[in-house]
């Protein structure tokens, strides 16, 4: 891509029955956003421009039917299907789950072939998306399919970041799916992560424990100590500075979280609940580990005020700003790297648990 040439954002629509469209429209509706970016929205102009008519949106679409013909300065809607779709705000249906996963798929497809830069998804139902050949809890697991890496929810704001050792697992699950190498991969996907997409150079990472008071000896399950703490012993070793674990119930209503880069919690709620209590409206998901970005935004499809010109778009305003920022990063971390000679791992001096105070 030529340093003069706008990013182009792939965004794929959504659950239509739900605020996705609503919040893309009131997002590029500010022209300025395509000062910095070309959206390529994944739908069809038809179904838009009805969308868009319920809403009383001004933003203007430009219908197209190759990625290619995208132009700068408008709001592009490459037509993924052309007949009509029957949309029934704050309703759950079939119908519109399958457009949502064409769209999806037919996004995806865009960003692994080079067709767009980065992807921005809108919220969908995980259970009207489900078909013969789609069984995925999410979207994280079908791009980890698609795309090359190791994939890892990641919830970001430019202050907090929070991801997950386990994401979609059934709580009395979690425990099982919490292996040495799984730590391993999480700490490491993470640490790469902040490195070459956020530009943190030596990043500082915090893993939350996963039973409550860290099992306090083994009273309340043996998880953490027999598992979690020599894994993170092994992988100071290699020179990461990782503090830990935690006691989660603790480590967000303290403050502690602000002395960190990133921190990495054993299950879904154990990170998400405080990462939205927070930061919500502000959040970003992001896929992390994978060959290409792909942002959301921190909420779901809101039914309960579809089609009612309610729907807040700052979350999904900072995907698009932050998958943005992020691809501009890897390509300079890219650039840092290309020809820099490979240095051995230096052995960590850090043995504790606890990070350092701050004076």
């Amino acid at each position: 891509m030529k340093k003069d040439q706008k990013i182009k954002v792939g965004i794929s629509i959504g659950d239509l029955n739900g605020i996705g469209a609503e919040i893309v429209f009131k997002t590029f509706a500010d022209s300025m956003m395509l000062d910095f970016c070309t959206p390529v929205l994944f739908a069809s102009v038809k179904t838009l421009s009805y969308v868009k008519k319920i809403l009383a949106s001004q933003v203007g679409l430009h219908g197209i039917d190759t990625v290619s013909s995208a132009l700068e300065g408008k709001v592009n809607v490459l037509n993924v299907w052309k007949e009509p779709v029957k949309i029934q705000f704050g309703e759950a249906t079939e119908e519109t789950g399958k457009y949502a996963l064409k769209s999806f798929v037919r996004a995806t497809k865009a960003l692994k072939d080079g067709e767009i830069d980065v992807l921005v998804t809108a919220p969908i139902n995980k259970a009207t998306i489900q078909t013969d050949d789609f069984k995925f809890p999410g979207h994280t697991d079908y791009l980890a399919k698609e795309l090359e890496g190791d994939a890892m929810m990641l919830m970001a704001t430019d202050t907090l970041k929070v991801g997950l050792l386990t994401d979609h697992v059934a709580v009395k699950d979690v425990a099982v799916h919490i292996t040495p190498e799984v730590i391993t991969q999480k700490v490491e996907t993470l640490y790469k992560t902040l490195q070459c997409d956020f530009g943190i150079h030596v990043p500082k990472i915090a893993l939350l424990g996963i039973n409550p008071h860290v099992g306090d000896n083994g009273v309340i399950g043996d998880e953490d100590d027999k598992v979690l703490i020599p894994t993170l012993e092994k992988i100071r070793d290699t020179g990461k500075i990782v503090y830990g674990p935690y006691a989660a119930d603790s480590f967000f209503g303290s403050g502690n979280y602000k002395n960190f880069d990133a921190i990495l919690a054993a299950y879904h709620d154990q990170g998400l609940i405080p990462f939205k209590t927070l930061s919500f409206g502000k959040g970003v998901n992001y896929t992390a580990g994978l060959s290409q970005i792909r942002t959301s935004p921190d909420h779901g499809t809101a039914y309960e005020i579809a089609g009612q010109n309610k729907a807040d778009h700052g979350s999904f305003r900072e995907a698009v700003f932050m998958a943005i920022e992020m691809y501009r990063k890897r390509e300079d971390y890219k650039e840092l790297t290309q020809n820099v000679l490979k240095v051995s791992p230096r052995k960590s001096v850090n043995k504790g648990r606890q990070a350092p105070k701050e004076s």
